[in-house]
């Protein structure tokens, strides 16, 4: 594989990586607040219809190919984790509540576009 071909790569599967802990960090922090259990079994059962969603998200986007940028891919990959996700909820009979759709769109808003913002200002030094 060629070295430009390599490091593409590798950013692509760290910014995967990033999406993924952000959808992580924000469960968790949903289970603690709830008073719910941080075992990794209770993350994951709360986290699966997001990570389905954002990983619908980055297929759609091509995520791959501009893996750090605003828009398309993080705009792509913020509103298919929560819109798949809630609806995953919902098919699943978990919650989805309008307070919990407003929180968890501005939360995962925040991590996942802010992540992306944070390293177009790095790339700019």
């Amino acid at each position: 594989m060629p070295e430009a071909n390599r490091a593409t790569a590798r950013t692509a599967a760290l910014a995967l990586l990033a999406d993924a802990v952000c959808v992580l960090a924000f469960c968790t922090v949903g289970r603690r607040s709830h008073a719910e259990g941080l075992t990794v079994a209770g993350i994951l059962e709360t986290a699966w219809p997001f990570l389905a969603g954002t990983a619908v998200g980055w297929l759609g986007a091509r995520g791959w190919q501009r893996p750090t940028s605003l828009a398309p891919t993080g705009l792509v990959v913020w509103l298919s984790t929560v819109v798949i996700g809630m609806l995953l909820r919902k098919a699943t009979s978990a919650g989805t509540a309008v307070s919990f759709v407003v929180v968890a769109s501005l939360s995962t808003a925040i991590l996942l576009l802010g992540w992306r913002l944070g390293a177009r200002v790095l790339a700019r030094r």
